[in-house]
Parts: C-alpha cells; structure tokens; sequence
C-alpha cells in the first residue's frame, strides 16, 4: 500500500539513515514540499522522513464522523499514502497533543511539554540523522498557527541541541546515542521573483536581498510515475488528505513553460552552500551532494557573528569555525563584507585536521560611519584549500542606531522575540510587525520600549508619531540614564479622535494605520515603524424584558443598533445577496442575547447531530466572547460555532451549538449548561437563515468588564456539498482574527456593574492518538529501529513473539517479556485492525494472547506488537503466512 511502511522483515542492525527530515506540527503540514522531496529521491537517491508533532485529531473531518484518536489514526494513514507518493516512507509522529487552532506558540508549548517534545526530536535526529532540515515559519507572524510556530521552533532548537554533547546527555550516556550535527536547516518558502519553467531554478531574485533561498522545478517528470511531473505528483498527494476537504484540489498546470518552483529558504547551515541559483539540486549541495569545485562532504564553514545588531563605526567580531570528517591541508578562510566595511583577521588555518577537532578564524568588523537602522548586511566566509576545493557560507547582521524605541510587543511576539534572542536567531523576526489595536473612538496607554545598543549612558526624548484621526497627549517623554545595553520604556496616551475611520481590514492597507517613533539619542534620532489596527466598538443595552429564544426578534426585545456582519476577512469574494449579515444584541441580569439575521443563496452540507462542530465546513455562525478583554490567546475566552440546521428529520432538522477553540472546547449541551439556541432556515426558495441565542454570564470563562468585553461574530459561508467553506465574513475582521481576541471588537454593557476578575482554568481536549496503539506506526519501527513515539527505545528483545498460530476463528500468540510492561497486540491487513489485544506484564514472563477474528484472514496479514515500559517503547512484527 502506497506510504505504509513494508511488511514485516527482518531487524536491521542499525537505524534507518536518511539525508532530509521534514518537522511539522500535523498531518498534511509537509504537503507542500513533497514535489520537491519526491524528485530529489528519484533522481538523486535522498531519503526523506517526515516528524509530525500531531496527529491532527483536533481537525476537521470531511470524509466521516471520527474524531479524537480514531481521525489522528485515519489521518497518520492519510500522510502516509500522501508522503509515500514522494518516496518518504518513514513518519515519525510523536504523539502531542493537537487540541485546536491557534496563534499561540506559547500555548502549544505549554500543552504539549516543551522539554519532552525537543528531547524527542533530538532523539529522533540522532538516531535518523538527517543532514537537511526543513520546517515551517516559526515567527509569529499574523495568522500564522501556532502549532506550526511551536513545531518550527522546535526543529530549530532540535538543530542545535542535537550537536550539543550537554542537551539532553542520557541519550548519549544511557541509550548509545551520540551528538549528530545536522548540516543544513531550512524553512518552507520564500519570496521573490523569477520566471517560470525550468529557468525557475537559476534566475531567483528574493525580495529581501540578504535572504538566501532555493528552488526545484515542479516540472521535471516522474518516471515511477508514467512520466507524469512532479507538480501533478504533488496535487495526487495532496488528494490523499480527505478528510481535510482536500481530495478535490484541482489538476496543476501542464504546460512547462508556466510550472513554477518549489522554495526553501535557509535558516542556518553549518556547511558551505553554492549559488542558490545553480539548479534544483542546490539546497543539498554541501550536505548530502558535494557541490562542484566545493570543499569534501562533512566539511563544516560556520560563520557566526558575535552579534546581531551593530552600529555604524563600531567594530565587532566574526569567527569562522571549520570542522572536517578528513584531514585537508592547507586551509585559507577570507571573510567579505559590504562595500564600505573593513575586515581585518588571521584566516590562515592550515590543515584542517578530523576527529571533531575544530579550527577558528577570528575576524574584526567595522561598519562604515553611516547605516540605516534596520537594514540587513550578509557577510560571507570563503575557504579555500590547496587540492580540496573552495566553499562559502553567510551569516547576516542587523544595523541598529544607539538608542532603539520599539512599539510595545504583543505578548505572544514579545516571547517570540527573546526566543531569537536566546537561540541566536534573531533574522527570522524579519517578518513581524509591530502592531497593537485601539477602539473606535476610544484611548488607549501605547508603550515604546528602549534599549541602549550604545557603549554609552544614554539621554534623550521619545515622540510618537499618529496620522490624522488620532491625537497623542504627550508631545513626547524624556529618558534618562539608560545604561549601556540596558532597557527602559516610556508610555504615551493614544486616542482615535475621528470614530469615522474604517474599523478593521475595511480600512485602507488591511485596517493598518502607519505610526512612527522617533527616539533621540547623544548626537542623534532614529526612526522605527508601528502599526495601529482600529477595531469596532458597539454598545450593548439592556433588555427590559428577557427576549423569548426562538429565532425572531419580536418587538421590543432588541433595543440596539444593528451590527453589520458582511466584511469578507478570508475566502472568495461573494455578494451581499451570496453572504452577508446582521446582529443585534441586548442583556439582562444572567445573560447575553443575540439574533443574527443571514442573508445566503445556497445552504451548504447540513450535518448530523453527532457531528455538530468543527465550524468551517459549511454554514454557521461563530459567535466570540473575551469577557476582560485583550485575550492573547482564545484559551481565555467563549467562542461557540452555531448551526441553523441539523440532517435530523425525526426531530425538525434543529439547530446544534458547540465551544470551539476556547476556555472550554466540546458540545454546547454539556461545556455551556443553560445556554439556549433557536433557528429559522427559510425555504422554497432559500435565501438565509436567522439564530437566536441566550448566553448565561456563567458559562463565560471570568467576569465581565463592562467597559472592555471584547466581542466578534464570524459568518462561514458553504455554497458546495463536499465539507468545505468557500467565503467567511464577519465584524471585526482581519486574517487570522479568529484565533487573535486581542484584535475583536469591543462591546461595552450600558448600565453593567462591572465584577472583580475571577477567571476559570482552560479545559484542553485530551485526545492525542498514540504511536504505542498506531499498527501503522508499530509496523514501521519493526523495519526502521526508530522507537515508536520518539521515545526512549527499547532494548532489542524486551519483547518478544514466541509463538504465533493461526487457527480458523483467531489467532493464539505467546509473548515473552524481559521486563514490566504494557503490550498491544495488533492483527492488521494493511488497512484495518482485524483484531487487538492489550496485555500487561507486572514483570519478565510469559503470556498467552488469543486474538478472535471473523472469517480467515487475508493474504499478507501481519502481527504488530508495541511495548511501553515507562517512556520507553518498541515495536516488533511477524507475517502471519
């Protein structure tokens, strides 16, 4: 079957040795890159392996109604026909948690236990170990999920710790492995500007000239495949991951001339790399291909600066460290720097002797008298040998002025941002805005944080600069006596002065309102960008009278003004008559209310009753209460999905609720006890529908802030049959807003007594599949020696299968275990579990397992064994001939 792993052999004696491993936080993350992947494995021999943090059981289901671990199982096995596809038959999931869609790196860090989760990509790194690395985009940027961050993260991390002799140290002192030095770390991407075709590979110009990014064609074509190109390849295994709606994407293009390139852009290598433009082969070149002309494989160049952010005329140092697996003699390393800079330094090193000895060249840097804070400069290491060939590598530095003022950051981009810091990668927070919202009309504290890059005590004033609508108290703050590399902040009172300014991304540039700090220093000012998203603000009045829920506004209940709800945030443009909406709103003493009237010409798949959730596959409303306002995240707030209809004829087809994404995830009935919800789906024609909703306070995850709850309302539009959203619009809409509370609207309670704080602990799904229980898995560690899960492997043998007999109803197995543990026993077909069977040992013994099946087994049927002990695993097979 395409993507599973083989069928039961013998043990090999060591791990499977791949070149490439891809790190994502789930199933179908690496689809992308599998064009790629496959043509370098047909034509160049690299063997990919894929880590997946996740098994996705927190997704969406297009093609069923199982969730939890049995849609992480169904999709392990979609990923595996998917990669199988590219030549990757090796899939490492590592059983975290994936509880729901967010933005937040933080919390996915916290639920799925960092420590835990980077020693077992380390672990899987040395034991694999892969030269190339490839992620995803760890920043956290706009819309960017968090789980993705955290996973990208965390590969960057495992890069590094994975070298380090003191990371994680029992790996290397109680299970035999050893540091491994990945050569090359990349993530998926990358902008800029080439032509199309074949040419896409060596005319690449990237939009930000100090990144360094790679291309392969899509285009070449796939023997194995008929001859099909590797772009269709990649459309057939995106095909493979159903359940996420994808089994309909479209042909991709034929014609060669418009096939374009898969792109890559390089976090950091520890080896030297060519042109990024001599072909589709170039992102390997100095890893697992010697580059032409270029220095012997396993040759390391690492260029590292002793820091990122310089100042003009102030030098600073660069070393070049240089490792090599054998001797080469006569080793010379030049460092090159802009036009302007000066360079001096020894780059004599000699022979470059093996054995994980490492050679230094030391460089001095000195920026010229003038640079503009913020630019980026590439600084490039060249050696070169007496017979051995020549290699380059970069590393990029930022100029800064003395005395940096920065928009306060996010909580979230504020953490991401030390993180560089603490792993020395501060490029990749080349993409993040800094960027804070403001109500309507309202006024708000904004914080410009200092930092003194200078090697002087610092004195200077600070102004905040606003476009027209908006007012800033302060003509500007003074500081005083910052320290050399200290920090220090001073504070400025915002307000939107003209409440006639489009609110969120109906406003011109996507809802961005362009602010600048200019911060003065000794001898100078420099100026850094900022952003201000307006959000919209409305007024809640209370009810005289508690509305009945039934789906009509009769008169007198709603009091307020109506609330447009039609801004297109993601998806395809659509008409107000395709989808658009309102709301009204009003309270009482123990609740919110709400009618949203839709206008809509196509009602999209109804879903069962037992199927109520996972909102964007087709019609509903997403109606988001952050109850203080300024939520980082949506662990902090109530977000419910609504459906104005479900497929239930015996019982009028009603309407369905369920908690999404939020405090307290899960059926409606049972996460917000008293909450009401009643529809009206119009008919014969349809042209909408309308919901009415009670919301008790106390289902809310704190008290209400009268003056600062944040609100929004989301409308997913389905106009198809086949699970799947086409168009969402809303209030307060920006890309990625439903995971972003601190950029919803702000709904202030008329007449509301505000209570003291008291907020409710998030209640996290707990459904994470396990490798231990995964046949797939288990089959695939009896081949490769990868234990299952990432964790502590095994020794060969704890576990063993004595004895294994068919007979006409089942089949009788003898274990044999040398220690306390826990086995699952697994008969599978390839596709399906025939029969299963846990056993748990108290200690070292023997056991008997019968396994009932119906009818005789099919041909190539095998038996799966995993052993747990603690957190250690393995996984064992036999063909049932």
């Amino acid at each position: 079957m395409v993507g599973l792993a083989s069928p039961a052999q013998a043990k090999p004696n060591a791990p499977i040795d791949l070149d490439i491993m891809f790190i994502g936080a789930h199933p179908d993350d690496e689809a992308g890159q599998l064009g790629m992947f496959g043509y370098w494995n047909e034509y160049h021999n690299m063997k990919a392996g894929v880590i997946t943090m996740t098994r996705g059981e927190g997704g969406g289901n297009a093609v069923g109604l199982e969730e939890g671990p049995a849609l992480g199982i169904l999709r392990e096995a979609e990923e595996r026909r998917a990669v199988g596809r590219a030549g990757v038959m090796n899939v490492y999931n590592l059983d975290a948690l994936d509880f729901y869609y967010t933005a937040s790196a933080p919390l996915s860090e916290q639920i799925w236990n960092y420590e835990k989760s980077l020693s077992r990509i380390v672990r899987t790194i040395r034991t694999t170990k892969p030269e190339v690395i490839v992620t995803m985009n760890p920043s956290a940027t706009q819309g960017n999920h968090g789980n993705h961050q955290e996973a990208a993260m965390l590969a960057v991390e495992a890069f590094y710790a994975a070298a380090d002799p003191n990371a994680f140290p029992e790996q290397i002192k109680k299970e035999g492995l050893q540091p491994f030095r990945p050569a090359r770390l990349f993530q998926g991407g990358g902008g800029g500007t080439s032509s199309n075709g074949q040419a896409c590979e060596t005319t690449f110009t990237p939009s930000q000239a100090t990144n360094t990014i790679f291309g392969t064609w899509q285009g070449y074509e796939s023997a194995r495949n008929g001859g099909m190109r590797w772009n269709q390849v990649g459309v057939l295994a995106r095909r493979e991951y159903a359940s996420q709606g994808w089994a309909d994407t479209a042909d991709a293009q034929t014609n060669p001339a418009s096939i374009g390139c898969n792109r890559i852009t390089m976090i950091d290598s520890r080896t030297p790399y060519p042109d990024p433009n001599v072909g589709g082969t170039a992102a390997l070149q100095g890893t697992s291909i010697r580059a032409a002309g270029g220095l012997p494989l396993g040759t390391e160049l690492h260029v590292r600066s002793e820091q990122w952010e310089v100042l003009a005329g102030q030098p600073f140092e660069v070393k070049t460290h240089v490792r090599a697996t054998q001797a080469i003699p006569g080793a010379q390393v030049a460092l090159a720097a802009p036009a302007g800079w000066t360079v001096t330094g020894q780059g004599d090193i000699g022979t470059v002797t093996p054995n994980n000895k490492e050679s230094v060249a030391t460089f001095t840097v000195t920026p010229p008298a003038t640079l503009v804070a913020g630019e980026r400069f590439q600084l490039k290491a060249t050696m070169t040998t007496k017979k051995d060939g020549t290699g380059s590598n970069t590393t990029l530095v930022q100029a800064t002025a003395p005395v940096r003022g920065t928009l306060e950051p996010l909580p979230e981009v504020g953490d991401f941002r030390e993180w560089t810091q603490r792993n020395q990668v501060q490029s990749l927070d080349a993409l993040i805005e800094s960027m804070l919202s403001i109500p309507s009309g309202g006024t708000r504290p904004i914080r410009v944080d200092l930092t003194n890059h200078s090697n002087q005590v610092q004195s200077g004033s600070v102004k905040l600069k606003v476009p027209a609508g908006f007012a800033v108290a302060e003509a500007q703050q003074s500081y005083s006596g910052l320290q050399p590399g200290a920090r220090g902040s001073v504070t400025f009172t915002v307000t939107n002065t003209d409440a006639s300014l489009p609110t969120a991304n109906r406003a011109p540039n996507d809802g961005r309102y362009a602010v600048q700090i200019e911060t003065g220093y000794v001898g100078g000012s420099a100026v850094e960008p900022g952003v201000l998203n307006i959000v919209p603000v409305t007024s809640i009045p209370k009810a005289a009278k508690a509305p009945v829920v039934d789906g009509t506004a009769s008169p007198g209940e709603y009091g307020g003004q109506a609330i447009d709800i039609s801004t297109r945030w993601e998806g395809s443009a659509a008409t107000a008559a395709d989808i658009s909406g309102k709301a009204w709103l009003t309270y009482t003493d123990d609740a919110i209310y709400a009618l949203f009237e839709i206008t809509d010409d196509v009602l999209g798949t109804v879903l069962p009753p037992e199927d109520c959730k996972r909102p964007r596959r087709n019609d509903n409303i997403e109606f988001g209460i952050d109850p203080r306002g300024g939520s980082p995240n949506t662990s902090t707030v109530f977000n419910v999905a609504l459906f104005p209809a479900t497929k239930d004829p015996a019982n009028g087809n009603p309407p369905c609720y369920a908690r999404e994404r939020d405090n307290h995830q899960g059926a409606g009935p049972v996460t917000a006890p008293g909450m009401q919800v009643a529809s009206v789906v119009s008919s014969n024609p349809y042209t909408g529908y309308r919901i009415e909703v009670k919301v008790p306070f106390s289902v809310l995850p704190d008290n209400v802030d009268a003056a600062k709850m944040g609100m929004n309302i989301l409308v997913n539009d389905s106009d198809t049959q086949d699970l799947a959203a086409q168009t969402r619009v809303g209030w307060s809409t920006w890309s990625g807003v439903r995971a972003d509370p601190w950029r919803w609207g702000v709904a202030k309670l008329e007449g509301y007594q505000t209570q003291p704080s008291s907020p409710k602990a998030p209640i996290i799904p707990d459904t994470a599949a396990e490798s231990v229980k995964s046949p797939q898995t288990i089959l695939q560690s009896s081949s490769d020696m990868v234990a299952p899960g990432g964790w502590t492997a095994l020794p060969a043998g704890t576990i063993q299968i004595k004895d294994a007999v068919k007979q006409q109803n089942g089949v009788q197995v003898e274990l044999k275990a040398r220690q306390a543990g826990t086995a699952r026993v697994f008969v599978w077909d390839g596709n399906a579990i025939l029969a299963q069977s846990t056993v748990e040992f108290d200690r070292s013994g023997s056991s008997a397992v019968w396994l009932p099946t119906t009818g005789a087994l099919p041909a190539g049927a095998t038996l799966l064994v995993s052993y747990q002990s603690g957190e250690a695993t393995t996984g064992i097979a036999q063909q049932l001939s």
